[in-house]
């Protein structure tokens, strides 16, 4: 079974930059505010002015398969975007079994909630929430499995509750964290992150073969990351 952990900061910088991470001239967009830690963050939160080393270090990723692969497959995600729930249940699977598992290539998934899904800035706290325990890749999974049911929904708290009692977590924890601002700083980051890289929609996909530029591919398909897994392997 392919390793699972977040990725780090340090282990992601070349990447950023060979994608061609540029400094932004003056200063970012600042987002709504949502309180000290007492509320429930369901948006984007401020930053303020942050230039691109303090947003990587902030940004991260979770990954999928051996962090030394040679390969880097990015995924920007909104967990309320019906075609990233394809991504995760169809096209992930293959990849897994084609390259994750293999060690050929390691995936990346980044939060890019878009500001017409409701609850995918919520859906992203939670599944980090449950990375808490050790579990954020179950939760992923489970979120977008379900995602049919709680896509339109009033309120989704109750639904990424009981999730989390599925999965067997220590639900007094999680909630804590779900009622909180917890993780809404990295989730913001990894929004602007994907935006600085010029990401609009999703889900996006960028390839690196570790050396030279990345590719933002135009695609999700199996077939679109298989293509730049043979040019990566210079077929």
């Amino acid at each position: 079974m392919a390793t699972r952990k977040t990725a780090g900061p340090s282990g992601l910088k070349t990447f950023y930059w060979a994608i061609g991470l540029v400094a932004v001239v003056g200063g970012v967009v600042l987002w709504l505010t949502l309180g000290d830690g007492g509320e429930t963050a369901s948006e984007p939160i401020e930053l303020g002015e942050i230039g691109d080393q303090q947003l990587v270090e902030l940004a991260q990723g979770v990954s999928w398969g051996d962090p030394d692969a040679p390969v880097t497959i990015m995924e920007f995600g909104d967990y309320q975007c019906p075609a990233c729930r394809s991504f995760a249940l169809e096209v992930k699977p293959q990849l897994d079994l084609a390259y994750i598992a293999t060690g050929q290539a390691k995936l990346v998934f980044h939060d890019f909630p878009l500001d017409q899904h409701p609850h995918a800035f919520l859906a992203a706290r939670a599944a980090r929430c449950a990375g808490d325990q050790d579990r954020y890749h179950d939760y992923h999974d489970s979120v977008f499995r379900t995602q049919g049911t709680w896509f339109a929904m009033r309120s989704a708290t109750g639904h990424f509750r009981e999730l989390a009692s599925d999965l067997g977590l220590d639900e007094g924890a999680f909630e804590a964290c779900l009622e909180s601002d917890r993780h809404a700083d990295v989730v913001t980051a990894n929004r602007q992150l994907g935006e600085r890289l010029g990401v609009s929609g999703t889900p996006t996909i960028f390839v690196h073969p570790g050396v030279g530029q990345a590719q933002k591919l135009g695609g999700f398909q199996f077939l679109d990351i298989q293509r730049a897994m043979d040019r990566a392997a210079g077929n």
